[in-house]
């Protein structure tokens, strides 16, 4: 277990910002963990991930350790459903890779979605009509204070859009280490009407698709859309969608008649984000080494060697414009640090 000093983080966050970490080490097994959370229990310590979700707008003064637990197992099993075990260090999309490849359904609207499966449940991932706490039982997480594990419950997650507790009460408390999965394995529930998923099924001429099918479709709408983080920095959606009452949306609509939404609930729209930031004029706009994407307003890129604060002052003025524009508070999905 070597601790290093002054690490650059640049190749661990998919924004790819060159921020310093003052220590460094990289966790491949819990035993390593529990040791090195004991031997600096009274030093600040931060958890890395997948990086992928988080804007680097300093140096890290802590101790920053890299999940990287690696491991995917039957816990149990049934005629009709599996529930899988997966370390928080698997690559996310390797593992919906490998659920597919064994025919376990549940998660294949979730395929390329960048990040790890320890920070999945942070952040409850989703995307086309499913999220991570569809599919969830449980998962363990190690207290940064004490090194007790503790199993949490879907109910005791408190998940929400893009939220959990770990991001609201217990942020900075523990360390996610394995997360169990309820998956189908026969009598597949499909997804299909969120998104373009329907139509990208029609251009494979797919009719009845399988859940490989639907991965695939997912991939291809998301390439389409997103940029690849190995080739421009990124961290995917950067901002959430907001949710507004049928009253607000009924006022928008009167001077933005073609403006989109998703019904929440009968008192409430989900307004998209990208469409927002596309009609106040930023998809595609660059400012020196970042910008806003030109295929979806909702990424934020940095093209070259950017930093974090420039990425936060653009995201604050479209936050700003937004709010002047439509009288809508957007918050940011990403994890600003």
């Amino acid at each position: 277990m070597v601790i290093e000093k002054n690490v650059s983080l640049q190749p661990f966050n998919t924004f790819g910002i060159d921020a310093k970490a003052k220590l460094y080490c990289n966790i491949t097994d819990i035993n390593s963990l529990e040791d090195i959370l004991k031997k600096h229990n009274t030093q600040p310590i931060f958890t890395l991930g997948g990086g992928s979700n988080m804007l680097l707008t300093q140096d890290i003064e802590a101790l920053v350790l890299h999940i990287n637990l690696k491991g995917i197992s039957i816990f149990s099993e049934t005629e009709d459903a599996v529930i899988i075990k997966a370390m928080a260090g698997e690559n996310w999309h390797n593992f919906v890779v490998w659920c597919l490849k064994h025919n376990y359904g549940g998660i294949e609207n979730l395929s390329l979605i960048p990040g790890n499966v320890g920070t999945a449940p942070i952040q409850n991932i989703g995307a086309y009509g499913v999220e991570l706490k569809d599919v969830f039982v449980s998962c363990e997480a190690i207290n940064i204070k004490t090194q007790k594990v503790k199993t949490f419950t879907k109910d005791q997650c408190k998940f929400g859009y893009r939220e959990s507790v770990f991001k609201q009460q217990l942020k900075g408390n523990y360390i996610i280490t394995s997360v169990n999965f309820k998956l189908t394995k026969v009598h597949h529930q499909l997804h299909l009407n969120y998104g373009a998923i329907k139509q990208q099924l029609n251009t494979f001429n797919i009719a009845k698709p399988t859940i490989e099918d639907i991965s695939k479709a997912v991939i291809a709408i998301r390439q389409s859309k997103l940029p690849d983080p190995k080739k421009i920095g990124n961290s995917g959606s950067f901002f959430k969608n907001p949710v507004i009452s049928i009253e607000q949306f009924q006022k928008l609509s009167q001077n933005f008649p073609e403006i989109p939404s998703y019904k929440v609930s009968d008192k409430a729209v989900k307004v998209p984000a990208g469409w927002l930031i596309e009609k106040a004029g930023f998809k595609g706009k660059r400012f020196n080494d970042y910008g806003v994407h030109n295929k979806q307003a909702l990424v934020l890129v940095n093209y070259g060697n950017a930093n974090g604060k420039d990425i936060f002052t653009l995201a604050i003025l479209i936050k700003e414009t937004i709010k002047r524009l439509f009288k809508i508070d957007i918050e940011t999905e990403v994890n600003i640090i």
